[in-house]
């Protein structure tokens, strides 16, 4: 149950400001708000068996220590990351089938390369158990985007992003400094190269907050709309039933 847990917060909070979630908070503008769920479940599930796939074979082939380390870094990247933020580049309208498929298909599509994706690669190799994590992830981001939709649905105006985005990300990068410190090779991280490192990483995160740090708050200009209300049968604007 550990596996599950941590899988299902750590993508809870890697989903806070991420491209993936304002997304769903974009289509739940134009479809019904069941729809959407239905099509990140099925996107998440599809999209994050194939990480822990491939977490599961690294393990095979490279020594383990090694890759925890890795993963430890890959946090602090996630950390930055959150910072940094994201943006849609039009992927709400990129695909035109059915409301289902439309959301299935860009959930996919704009989580192949995705942190929640590489952070399900990491998860994968960190505990060794795919059901868990794949499940943990899977629900994680389905719950994740459930509390994006349920806030553009009760408040539809301008949403601030920074306690969350700021907080998601200083977890990431404490879960990654102690993993580097845990699993580097002895001798290596002496207290200046500690003292430097944390510097460094202060310095990047600094840089990231003040040129880029506002970068995809919102969905386009920053404000939500709420979705349309349902109409009379017949008349122009009803969002779609499937």
């Amino acid at each position: 149950m550990t596996a599950f847990w941590a899988s299902f917060a750590f993508v809870v909070l890697a989903e806070m400001g991420d491209k993936s979630q304002l997304l769903g908070m974009a289509l739940a503008t134009r479809y019904r708000a069941s729809i959407v769920l239905w099509g990140v479940l099925v996107a998440t599930a599809l999209n994050h068996l194939f990480a822990v796939i491939v977490g599961n074979y690294l393990t095979k082939y490279v020594p383990m220590n090694w890759i925890q380390l890795v993963a430890a870094f890959s946090f602090i990247v996630f950390g930055l990351w959150t910072i940094r933020g994201d943006k849609l580049e039009g992927e709400d309208k990129k695909y035109s089938f059915s409301p289902f498929w439309t959301v299935t298909i860009a959930f996919f599509f704009i989580e192949m390369g995705d942190k929640t994706q590489l952070a399900t690669v990491a998860l994968a190799v960190k505990y060794q158990q795919l059901f868990p994590v794949w499940l943990g992830t899977t629900l994680g981001m389905v719950f994740a985007n459930a509390i994006g939709i349920i806030v553009v649905i009760t408040l539809g105006k301008r949403i601030p992003e920074r306690i969350l985005k700021w907080g998601s990300a200083l977890v990431f990068m404490a879960i990654g400094v102690f993993g580097v410190n845990e699993y580097m090779p002895p001798g290596i991280l002496t207290p200046v190269v500690k003292v430097a490192g944390l510097a460094l990483l202060a310095l990047i995160t600094y840089l990231l907050a003040r040129f880029w740090g506002g970068y995809g708050t919102s969905i386009q200009s920053g404000q939500f709309t709420k979705p349309a209300q349902p109409e009379q049968p017949g008349q122009p604007g009803q969002p779609e039933d499937s």
